[in-house]
């Protein structure tokens, strides 16, 4: 029994010795809260600073839901990272919280050039889906380098500028591509349809026609109304859209059915918008999750 106890006292001392371990490593601690922006942070520091995630993979950053122990984390970061647009709304009250208790915080959406919601029921309000525009993640990315070299500190500071450095090329290169695949879409066939107001850098960016979403403002906590359904039936067949896009983190039942509405025949592909996916999922990074979707859209639109 003395022996039992004794491992019994030994496996507890270790696991919280664990825990505070975990809580207080030797690495600076940068908690990010969209998994699209941790995928990016984590490309700039590599190694050296701890990243931790907040959003899972395929979840949708409208509503998504945190532990008391990763609130508890956020308080105690080096560094915060957010979009700071009104996306994370089930996240805001500890996001207030950490502020107020003096963490350092980068918000993204202060990097960017913020364009207005196009759809008249958004009220005007912002909008906070930079990332379509890989131009405005590379204004991200050079606001944030410097931020997380002095998080870093001496003797990771270079390695985070060559990181970013490096990243910043291939978000270049991504642009390029986007730009080369999207110009094979003739300008009248520009048309997007989705389930949520998810494209609107995109579309500035690229020259597409917003033609309508499902989801009616801009989240993905609204609902539409029978009257608005009709209305996007009616606007997809006057602008004879081939195809209407779905979001890969919001159920697509909606957008089936409006396809089925239609007095043409409508196609519906899916895409990765808000959220990337695991491993296994066909956008387990940002730039993956880009390209794959360019490809869709040039393939669903284009003639």
């Amino acid at each position: 029994m003395k022996k039992l106890l004794t491992v019994a006292l030994t496996a507890v001392v270790l696991a919280l010795t664990g825990c505070a371990g975990g809580a207080a490593s030797d690495r600076p601690l940068v908690v990010v809260t969209t998994n699209i922006l941790g995928d990016v942070v984590s490309n700039l520091v590599g190694d050296d600073v701890e990243v931790m995630t907040l959003m899972r993979p395929g979840a949708d950053p409208h509503s998504f839901e945190i532990s008391a122990a990763e609130a508890a984390r956020m308080r105690s970061a080096d560094l915060l990272v957010a979009n700071g647009i009104g996306l994370e709304e089930g996240l805001q009250q500890h996001l207030d919280a950490a502020a107020s208790e003096g963490v350092r915080t980068f918000v993204a959406g202060e990097a960017v050039t913020v364009l207005p919601y196009t759809s008249t029921d958004a009220g005007g309000a912002a909008d906070p889906h930079f990332w379509t525009d890989p131009a405005q993640m590379i204004a991200v990315v050079d606001a944030l380098t410097p931020v997380l070299e002095s998080v870093g500190g001496a003797g990771v500071d270079d390695a985070i500028a060559d990181n970013a450095a490096a990243y910043r090329a291939r978000l270049a290169d991504l642009d390029a591509g986007m730009t080369a695949a999207f110009a094979t879409i003739p300008a009248e066939s520009r048309a997007l349809v989705t389930n949520h107001h998810v494209f609107g850098y995109l579309a500035a960016r690229f020259d597409f026609r917003l033609v309508g979403a499902v989801v009616p403002g801009g989240t993905t906590l609204a609902a539409p109304s029978t009257s608005d359904l009709a209305d996007l039936v009616s606007a997809i067949d006057e602008a004879g859209v081939p195809t209407i896009f779905a979001e890969s983190s919001s159920p697509d039942r909606l957008v089936r059915a409006l396809a089925e509405e239609a007095d043409r025949q409508v196609a519906v592909t899916e895409l990765f918008t808000e959220s990337l996916t695991d491993a296994d999922g066909g956008a387990p990074d940002y730039l993956t999750m880009m390209r794959v979707n360019t490809e869709r859209i040039r393939s669903g639109l284009a003639p």
